[in-house]
């Protein structure tokens, strides 16, 4: 399960800069404005091989009676119970104000690992001045600049040294596959997990977001075992108000980055709408198994074209990856959900499967010298050797003399020509070009 690590400090401190610097995107919107960020942002980063999620939340404020104030106050406090490391922020310009002091007060009470980082320190005069914060009594201290990215290296060395440790697996073990059941609220996730299990595990009703934390289930029938994992509904941030509803939401997150397989339920009443693609880009950017199941199939009028138009619908709206089972369900009925099963442990095998690299070099090698890269200012560029990387999901590693010069357009073919010659439907794979 991916670790946590949550942004925290009063408002206009730089928080969503530092988030933006992070995860290498620029997700959160900035604004000189205090209190912008009112709901939480997480995103994806990764540093010295370790992936984390991280947390933005919106400014905290203490003693308030205002509302809004009031909602970015409780909204810090559960991110710091969800976190498993804790980025407390503050801005040297202003010096130590009451607000961080309240903060850091609230902050020793928790034993989470808390890294105090002291913004702005963007030149020697406010370094100098960055010192005051040491009186503060945390013992990880770093200075930084998320503008500049001036210490933001440090701080992620920092990160990752306090990160528990990488859990290895025991390959003699057997591993039982997990599929996580994703999709936005309401879309029938708990009825499908229920109609499977033949039991009421989780509560189901007519009202969007019942189920707010994500649940496990084992599950052994007609020769197959899997994990079954029933996360919360995830709703547009726009929409995330409720305190328990965001921690749905992150759970949901990890759950995914738990999974083996995922299975993205969408409302056949509805068609694929943003959120659906949203989920479903977290699902990619995670390189999971991949299964799109139409639920309540059943409510929607048909003839002997329908299915096929609208599986024709959906890969259109999901291109360019578009190699993902489609199968019409219908949890209510039980229409099709165990062969929904029988599906994800099809992907499950080919995400875990090996290709010798005999085979890879044998049979991609004369397609490539027939296709070559194109040139590149007068340079030909000639792969010479195939592997594949030992990674937990389908990643290959091409070898040439000018890795650097392959365009996109050239990467996108040899990943559809793999899919031609390798069975990958369901599962994201990775190109890399070396050089040799």
């Amino acid at each position: 399960m991916s670790e946590v690590v949550a942004i925290v400090g009063r408002p206009n401190v730089g928080k969503s800069t530092l988030f933006n610097r992070l995860i290498g995107a620029r997700t959160a919107i900035i604004d000189d404005v205090s209190g912008v960020t009112r709901d939480r942002i997480y995103g994806f980063s990764d540093w010295n091989g370790r992936e984390f999620t991280v947390i933005d939340t919106g400014g905290f404020v203490t003693g308030s009676e205002d509302v809004f104030e009031k909602a970015i106050r409780h909204q810090v406090k559960l991110a710091m119970d969800e976190a498993d490391i804790i980025i407390f922020l503050t801005d040297v310009t202003t010096g130590i104000t009451d607000l961080d002091a309240d903060v850091s007060d609230m902050l020793r009470k928790t034993d989470k690992h808390v890294i105090l980082a002291v913004n702005k320190v963007d030149n020697n005069t406010r370094l100098l001045s960055a010192n005051e914060f040491w009186a503060l009594g945390f013992e990880n201290t770093t200075f930084l600049s998320s503008m500049t990215g001036s210490g933001s290296g440090e701080l992620l060395d920092l990160v990752t040294e306090l990160l528990p440790p990488k859990q290895e697996q025991d390959e003699d073990k057997k591993e039982v596959p997990r599929l996580a059941v994703v999709g936005r609220p309401n879309v029938g996730k708990s009825s499908f997990v229920n109609s499977l299990l033949d039991e009421e595990r989780n509560i189901v009703t007519d009202i969007a977001g019942t189920t707010r934390d994500s649940i496990h289930s084992y599950y052994q029938k007609y020769g197959m075992e899997f994990i079954l994992i029933d996360t919360a509904g995830i709703r547009k941030k726009k929409k995330v108000h409720e305190d328990l509803e965001f921690y749905s939401v992150i759970r949901a997150v990890k759950s995914i980055d738990e999974a083996d397989v995922c299975l993205l339920l969408i409302d056949s009443t509805l068609g694929v709408e943003a959120q659906d693609m949203n989920i479903l880009n977290l699902v990619l950017k995670r390189k999971k198994g991949l299964v799109i199941l139409v639920n309540k199939w059943d409510l929607v009028e048909k003839d002997t074209h329908t299915a096929k138009e609208y599986e024709q619908m959906i890969k259109q709206k999901i291109a360019p990856f578009n190699d993902v089972p489609v199968l019409f369900i219908s949890a209510m009925e039980k229409q099709r959900i165990f062969k929904a099963l029988e599906i994800a442990k099809e992907v499950h095998l080919r995400r875990s499967n090996k290709i010798k690299t005999s085979e890879l070099n044998e049979r991609m090698l004369p397609i490539l010298e027939k296709n070559p890269p194109p040139s590149h200012r007068g340079r030909f560029i000639k792969i010479k050797f195939i592997t594949q990387l030992p990674t937990y999901y389908p990643s290959f590693a091409f070898f040439c003399n000018h890795p650097k010069h392959v365009k996109r357009e050239y990467r996108n073919f040899i990943e559809n020509k793999m899919r031609e010659l390798f069975d990958f439907t369901g599962v994201p794979i990775s190109i890399y070009f070396r050089e040799k």
